[in-house]
């Protein structure tokens, strides 16, 4: 088999690397636009991952627990006004797990995973290929088949499989089959902590406005941190007149007691929000994994571990043809397109409960508030039905 993994952000990395252990006879070539001398590590986005894809990260060896934050409790609230505030607390112990999820740096994530692939590749450079500051200007699909056209020769090149994962944000991506403008910002950034007492502590508060979220962060030199991610309705956002002294005065009123006290914010990035997704993963012989395939709102945090999941249920699949293509003549057409069906039942109650939680914050009916507040209460007191719903934000449908 030769493959083309067309991407090398988290999901397409995570991807090739899966390929390379489980599909020890395909011939591997991971494309990207950025030149392999650019150094990725010191990019400070933050991502939010669940358990699963933690400890997928350390089958893949490229997990550095180090530059991670460990997430061991989570706090979901309805702030006020509201007649029934609500609140619902999820914690590692009680789950019976060491944490559930973490939190680290872009650079962080995506650094060690480049490296281990470059190891790879050193290692195996008869079947893999590193191919970086090489842009894919064109997908064709012929049957039996993929051409991508990479501008690096005068024809195209032919693979049995090819995996986009370039995904992009929102306000830059090439319009898919459900596309939908929320008409929302998110601003993201850093917070100080003015207690140590809150590492390990992830607060999510749906606000009148749209979810106001703090992310546990390591520690650094000036002490505890969080990452923030704060959407408002464009309309209403006026945040780029504030001052940081506004802004973090704003934030605090909004907040849980939970939360602690913040003593500082850092200058924060703003972000047009919307839903961007695919009905099918699979077009032909080419297959979209993560951001590629569905764009989601921030609200639950579940992109990035979404994609994961598409890339190694694909890998799984691939390795599973492989195994018996040889003897049965199996159709690597009939096992991408069950691929496809395969992963519906974990994508789309994601994108649908995303998509949701998104439109209701533009909802000004009287009640919502009192509504979300006793959903959570009842959450909180439905002991079974919060650990069902915890697991399945840590290890996906």
């Amino acid at each position: 088999m030769k493959l083309a993994v067309i991407g090398a952000g988290p999901a397409g990395l995570a991807l090739a690397l899966l390929a390379a252990d489980k599909l020890p006879a395909a011939e591997i070539h991971l494309f990207d636009t950025r030149a392999l001398a650019h150094d990725v590590s010191g990019d400070a986005r933050t991502l939010a991952l669940n358990l699963g894809s933690v400890r997928l990260l350390q089958r893949l060896q490229a997990w550095q627990p180090e530059a991670a934050q460990a997430i061991q409790r989570v706090h979901v609230s309805q702030a006020p006004p509201a007649p029934v505030a609500g609140e619902v607390w999820l914690r590692a112990a009680d789950l019976g797990v060491p944490q559930l999820g973490a939190v680290l740096p872009y650079g962080a994530l995506v650094a060690p995973l480049q490296q281990r692939w470059l190891a790879l590749a050193a290692a195996a450079p008869q079947r893999l290929f590193t191919r970086f500051g090489t842009a894919v200007h064109a997908i064709r699909t012929p049957p039996d088949g993929v051409e991508l056209d990479s501008g690096e020769g005068p024809l195209v090149e032919r693979f049995d499989l090819a995996v986009v994962a370039e995904g992009g944000v929102f306000a830059e991506q090439a319009r898919k089959r459900i596309r939908s403008d929320y008409h929302q910002n998110a601003w993201v950034g850093t917070v100080r902590l003015a207690s140590p007492g809150l590492q390990g502590l992830a607060v999510e508060r749906f606000t009148r406005n749209g979810p106001l979220a703090l992310l546990p962060l390591p520690d650094d030199a000036q002490g505890p941190r969080a990452a923030l991610v704060w959407c408002l309705p464009q309309a209403e956002d006026d945040i780029a007149t504030l001052t940081d002294a506004q802004r973090l005065t704003v934030i605090q009123q909004q907040l849980p007691a939970a939360a602690g006290r913040l003593t500082g914010i850092s200058a924060l990035k703003c972000f047009p929000l919307g839903l961007n997704a695919e009905t099918r993963l699979l077009h032909g012989r080419a297959l979209r994994i993560g951001n590629a395939a569905q764009t989601l709102h921030p609200v639950a945090g579940q992109g990035l571990n979404l994609g994961l999941r598409d890339a190694q249920a694909l890998v799984d699949a691939l390795r599973e043809w492989t195994e018996v293509a040889a003897a049965t003549g199996a159709d690597l057409d009939a096992t991408l397109a069950r691929v496809d069906w395969q992963r519906a039942p974990d994508r789309w109650p994601m994108i649908a409960a995303t998509d949701f939680l998104a439109r209701s914050f533009a909802w000004r009916l009287p009640g919502l508030p009192a509504l979300r507040g006793l959903a959570l209460a009842g959450l909180e007191l439905a002991r079974p039905v919060k650990t069902a719903l915890a697991r399945r934000m840590m290890f996906g449908g």
